[in-house]
């Protein structure tokens, strides 16, 4: 199936660099979906009665669309890309998803935008290792 992210990757003069190109193109979608349903969540949180309670999701979701976002950004740059910083973001995106998937799923019994946020979570924090994995 073709995706936006998959046509930008293969019309790109430079090489992926030995990763997989799969794996490349569904970490950076999971990334943007990610980024999307974190902020759509924090926004959703913000909208509860139970606000005050809420203020750690606020926050992991917050954090987590900003990395995401990063992430998805710096694995779609791939001139002169760089295998440490590589690296790097994908554990922090990972970690950051981790946290986040962590703490909306601790809400999404009450909470249906928690409980979709935390699946797009768990999902990206796949697609980041399972690209690290493909690192060697």
């Amino acid at each position: 199936m073709s995706t936006t992210v998959k046509d930008m990757l293969a019309a790109h003069p430079a090489d992926v660099g030995g990763l997989d190109r799969d794996k490349l193109a569904r970490c950076i979608e999971e990334c943007i979906a990610c980024a999307q349903a974190c902020t759509a969540c924090a926004d959703a949180c913000l909208s509860e009665e139970m606000v005050a309670e809420l203020a750690q999701c606020i926050r992991t979701d917050a954090d987590c669309a900003d990395i995401c976002a990063a992430t998805a950004s710096v694995l779609s740059r791939r001139t002169g890309d760089d295998a440490t910083v590589t690296r790097a973001v994908l554990e922090a995106c990972a970690a950051a998803c981790k946290a986040c998937g962590d703490e909306c799923a601790s809400h999404s019994d009450q909470h249906e935008h928690c409980r979709i946020c935390a699946e797009a979570c768990r999902r990206c924090a796949q697609a980041c290792n399972d690209l690290l994995a493909s690192l060697g």
